[in-house]
């Protein structure tokens, strides 16, 4: 059978649930910051699988991580410990400096475990059980976590599950006059992802947490996304100086491989029981080799501070665009969560560097996403920053002519 890019597209249109507007494109192997697709062609990823791959595609230490683990012992169930979960659990503790984490499969399960805490917590201090989100926020595909996002992704879903309402994002008075004694926490993304890129104001999110003080009302961070040293700090609460009562966490925690975490201060743990919550493989002997092995090599390799330079270094060039690119409308970010703020749709330019052999992505209909590996490497920046000013050239130079 020959493998190439439009077999596979073919026939996993054949089978696969029509859920992804896909690209025409199969990749088969990574090394870093490098994909190949099944005609040979080779890619610089700036995307990382969505954040995901903040140690680029099958680092060596991930990869032995795995290949150890998964000769030893892959799942055994929750009702017994394994040396990967305990060794991960008491890692992320010590390093988010909460009280508690339950390990889960991913994001969107992360953060329907963060809700049901805080609804749990609510419950017994005789509050109701409302959440607020934040309008153009993005939690999740599940029907909960769609209730704290867009309209959009509600379409076609009803009925959505109630006790959810959205405010606008760095909008205080807003929050203000939404909290009362029916309303259970309040979860964010300190910086949005789908929306935009778009990192809280620091004076208002200091201000949600004294809020959320005054209120006993739940804070909880979703750092799914800009977690686990994507934004320069490995968890973008430290941007901020803020102490969230949950955060939530996946993408970049395992390396690639499937896992995700809740974690809560001891106040919310202490209002948990036995049977409250649970999982059949979150935390897995596997999935959590490979979590530690990520987060024990970001921290030895010193990513967490790379990304915060090369971020800086990738925004301020782009910023330099600007006065001769018009199109070019606001850099915003922080560490390598970097969005290109743009005056039209983003997917032209998408697709162009794609077929220029750099994978980037759109988000909010007119921003360029970059959330590369954290260890790419300074000339893989180069090239992709050079195609996209080249991209950008010469669109500007027909619309001219």
């Amino acid at each position: 059978m020959h493998i190439s890019n439009e077999y596979l597209y073919e026939e996993d249109k054949k089978n696969y649930l029509p859920t992804f507007k896909r690209f025409p494109l199969a990749f088969i192997k990574g090394k870093g910051s490098r994909l190949w697709d099944a005609d040979g062609k080779e890619y610089i990823d700036m995307l990382a699988g969505i954040a995901v791959n903040n140690l680029g595609h099958c680092h060596p230490k991930v990869v032995s991580a795995i290949q150890e683990q998964a000769a030893e012992l892959i799942h055994i169930s929750n009702f017994f410990v394994s040396p990967p979960q305990v060794a991960l659990s008491k890692l992320l503790v010590d390093l988010s400096k909460l009280k508690h984490v339950f390990l889960t499969n991913s994001g969107a399960e992360s953060v329907e475990g963060a809700i049901k805490i805080a609804r749990k917590y609510a419950s017994k201090n005789n509050r109701g059980g409302g959440i607020i989100s934040m309008e153009n926020s993005f939690h999740g595909r599940t029907l909960a976590t769609i209730a704290t996002g867009q309209k959009k992704y509600q379409k076609g879903f009803a009925p959505i599950p109630s006790g959810f309402s959205q405010v606008p994002f760095n909008d205080l008075d807003a929050l203000k006059a939404a909290i009362n004694d029916q309303i259970a926490a309040v979860i964010l993304e300190p910086v949005q992802g789908e929306g935009g890129v778009i990192p809280a104001d620091k004076k208002y999110l200091q201000a949600v947490r004294e809020l959320c003080d005054e209120n006993n009302v739940l804070l909880i961070f979703d750092e799914i996304q800009c977690g686990i040293g994507r934004t320069g700090k490995l968890f973008a609460k430290e941007h901020y100086g803020i102490q969230p009562d949950i955060m939530t966490l996946a993408k970049g925690l395992g390396g690639g491989m499937p896992i995700g975490a809740f974690l809560c201060n001891e106040k919310v743990g202490n209002a948990i029981d036995y049977g409250d919550h649970g999982t059949t493989f979150g935390g897995n002997p596997l999935a959590s080799a490979a979590a530690l092995a990520t987060l024990t090599t970001i921290l030895e390799e010193g990513l967490v501070e790379r990304s915060l330079k090369k971020g800086d270094y990738i925004m301020n060039t782009v910023r330099s665009w600007s006065k001769d690119h018009p199109m070019i409308k606001e850099v915003r970010g922080l560490g390598m969560m970097i969005g290109i703020q743009l005056d039209r749709p983003a997917a032209p330019i998408v697709k162009a560097l794609l077929d220029d052999g750099v994978i980037v992505n759109g988000t909010a209909e007119s921003v360029i996403r970059l959330v590369p590996p954290l260890n790419i490497p300074d000339e893989d920046i180069e090239t992709a920053l050079n195609k996209l000013k080249s991209i950008i050239e010469s669109i500007e130079q027909n619309e001219k002519s």
